[in-house]
């Protein structure tokens, strides 16, 4: 074969694997947050969740939280605490009582975490809220890191928030902070000590904009 006939189909190969790697990334499920669950069994097993959570975890409700690329193990957690009662509401603790199968709730928490990260419609500027985020000693990034997109697979009290509702935002810390809700480490509560009304819709402006 002619030299350069050889060399483009050397080039050629490369950029068809170089393509085709590239493909494979980009519709690859997100592993780190999936959690041992089986994503594509999680479809079907989750089309309750879906009616109020978007069939892609994108919730239109703004009062209903997103689930798209959330960590499966914070999923699974708050699945945990609505099931125990740790945490209550009359629509939620009710769905997750109809889950005793443990391998049920690792498929669904595994399908809504494969999809894309959640992230804002439009992007919001908020300066307050950003530097009550950004702030030293208890900030909000101190546990949910830059961006809002949590500490990782490995701590389910951290989740990404960046790109959540606002609206479900507000409504969790005032929850947190009145200690309607709580952590087991109580941090949440500790920290929203700390943060005015108007701190939580400054932060919760920046965040839902992420």
């Amino acid at each position: 074969m002619p030299r350069t006939c050889l060399n483009f189909t050397i080039t050629l190969i490369v950029l068809l694997f170089s393509a085709t790697t590239a493909f494979a990334a980009k519709n690859a499920p997100h592993a780190a947050h999936i959690n041992g669950g089986d994503p594509v069994a999680g479809k079907d097993k989750s089309m309750l969740c879906q009616s109020c959570h978007g069939e892609d975890g994108n919730s239109p409700s703004t009062e209903i939280p997103k689930l798209s690329g959330q960590y499966a193990t914070y999923i699974q957690k708050q699945i945990r605490d609505f099931q125990s009662g740790f945490r209550k509401d009359p629509v939620v603790s009710e769905m997750a009582a109809t889950l005793p199968n443990n391998q049920d709730m690792l498929d669904i928490s595994a399908y809504f975490a494969s999809q894309q990260p959640m992230k804002a419609d439009e992007p919001v500027i908020n300066q307050a809220g950003q530097d009550r985020f950004m702030k030293d000693g208890n900030g909000c990034v101190t546990c949910h890191e830059l961006g809002g997109k949590g500490a990782g697979a490995g701590s389910p009290l951290a989740p990404l928030i960046g790109g959540q509702h606002k609206d479900y935002l507000v409504k969790q810390l005032k929850a947190f902070k009145k200690g309607e809700r709580r952590e087991v480490k109580g941090m949440m509560n500790m920290i929203l000590g700390f943060m005015s009304d108007q701190d939580i819709e400054d932060v919760a402006s920046y965040v839902s904009g992420l």
